[in-house]
């Protein structure tokens, strides 16, 4: 273990920890060997003494459950540097931190643009990360597991891993998801309805899926790498090819009694207004994403003959003419800010949140959240004599998805590990 620990020493400063940081005692319903092994993983390094204190137990008790874990080879100890000043004999400091090759696990995204992956180890670091373009427009099932499989076997072999070597495979998607049963009741890129998506990936693969609609997955990518980190309450709106949202309370994702919850981008802003692509009409989405702006455009711009352009072309184009000074343009842009201003003082109303973040491609688009949008959101919020919450803009790219799906693999496998059930399991 000396050698380890002596080899270990340099990186011990390269560990910066992931998962979300919750305060000392505010849990007791998850075994304390999960919370110990949590604790650590979110620390990146942590003493004993220091964990022992964190959650209020004593030192004794963790020192024998962290014994547990690394023999179980999920913990190791880690040399650390000594203070300065500090010219003391013996064993150097030592602390704990995850064994990172205990598991590997995949994040994926699956998109009508770019199909995006990563594999992270048990510490939560990216090893390796893949993009491919896709053809927009709905896909039959078949035709997107042979795409997420093949995608898988790329991002393992940049890794250098066997596919058979990761422990689970989170995916995530856009549309209508039950979480639990691994199904998709719609999507905008699903060519049929009510599929078992997560089983159907897992039987290609021979490995546990784990299934969660995209804007979730982006509220666990901020929760687990991000801003959320040490937030308990917060929202993430995602604005791309449509308008999706994850909300975070108490430092765990809320998905709703069916799973299906926070779609913000279908909450109705006109009665009888625009076409979604949902079916609907009046949605939010139908008046801010992509294909509503490109909509606008090709009327207000009298585009008709660029209708055969790719939508991506389109709303690049349409930026550019408001960038120029073109009213047309910044019309479009400006109406669709309103009603996303409408969408989100109707977050704050509801839920309070500390903070708002803004996430996706279409935040390059800085009309959509210009000051008078963010102004206008102001006055639909309830007036309490109290500042509303903060909004950050988070124009991180689209491997951002998969580091939240990769966060849901590694939540499940730990879970798995560690969790009430096979803790019931064991006695």
């Amino acid at each position: 273990m000396s050698g380890d620990m002596a080899s270990s020493g340099a990186e011990s400063a390269l560990r910066r920890g992931c998962g979300p940081l919750i305060p000392p005692l505010s849990e007791s319903m998850r075994p304390m060997r999960q919370q110990i092994f949590e604790r650590v993983r979110a620390g990146g390094l942590m003493p004993r003494v220091q964990v022992a204190k964190e959650l209020g137990v004593s030192p004794a008790s963790v020192t024998t459950l962290t014994s547990e874990l690394i023999e179980m080879g999920l913990l190791e100890e880690v040399a650390v540097p000594r203070e300065p000043g500090d010219t003391g004999r013996g064993r150097p400091p030592v602390a704990l931190g995850v064994r990172a090759g205990a598991h590997f696990v995949a994040g994926v995204k699956l998109s009508d643009s770019f199909h995006t992956a990563v594999v992270v180890d048990f510490a939560g670091t990216v090893i390796a990360s893949e993009a491919v373009q896709v053809q927009p427009g709905l896909q039959a099932p078949a035709a997107v597991v042979d795409a997420c499989h093949a995608l898988l076997e790329r991002v393992a072999a940049k890794a250098g891993l066997p596919i058979g070597r990761l422990s689970a495979i989170g995916v995530g998607v856009p549309g209508f998801v039950d979480s639990a049963a691994g199904r998709v009741f719609w999507s905008p890129i699903l060519g049929e309805r009510d599929f078992p998506l997560a089983g159907a990936i897992s039987a290609r693969t021979g490995l546990p899926v784990m299934l969660d609609n995209d804007a979730n997955l982006v509220a666990l990518a901020e929760l687990w790498y991000g801003a959320g980190r040490q937030i308990a309450d917060f929202a993430v709106v995602t604005i791309e090819h449509g308008v999706g949202m994850g909300v975070v309370i108490n430092h765990r994702l809320y998905r709703g009694a069916q799973g299906l919850g926070m779609e913000l981008g279908h909450t109705k802003v006109q009665l009888d207004g625009a076409l979604c692509r949902c079916g609907q009409r009046g949605c939010l989405e139908a008046y801010v994403a992509d294909y509503a702006l490109a909509r606008e455009a090709t009327t207000a711009l009298n585009w008709m003959h660029k209708a055969g352009q790719p939508m991506q072309v389109l709303i690049e184009s349409l930026y550019d003419h408001a960038k120029a000074g073109n009213a047309a343009a910044r019309s479009i842009f400006r109406r669709a800010g309103r009603y996303l201003a409408v969408g989100l003082a109707n977050v704050v109303n509801l839920f309070d949140p500390a903070l708002i973040i803004l996430s996706g491609e279409r935040m390059r688009y800085d009309y959509l959240y210009a000051a008078d949008t963010l102004a206008e959101m102001d006055k639909l919020v309830l007036n309490t004599g109290r500042p509303t919450p903060p909004i950050e803009v988070h124009a991180w790219g689209d491997l951002l998805w998969a580091h939240g799906a990769a966060a849901l693999a590694l939540s499940t496998v730990t879970e798995g590990l560690l969790g009430p059930a096979r803790d019931m399991a064991a006695q």
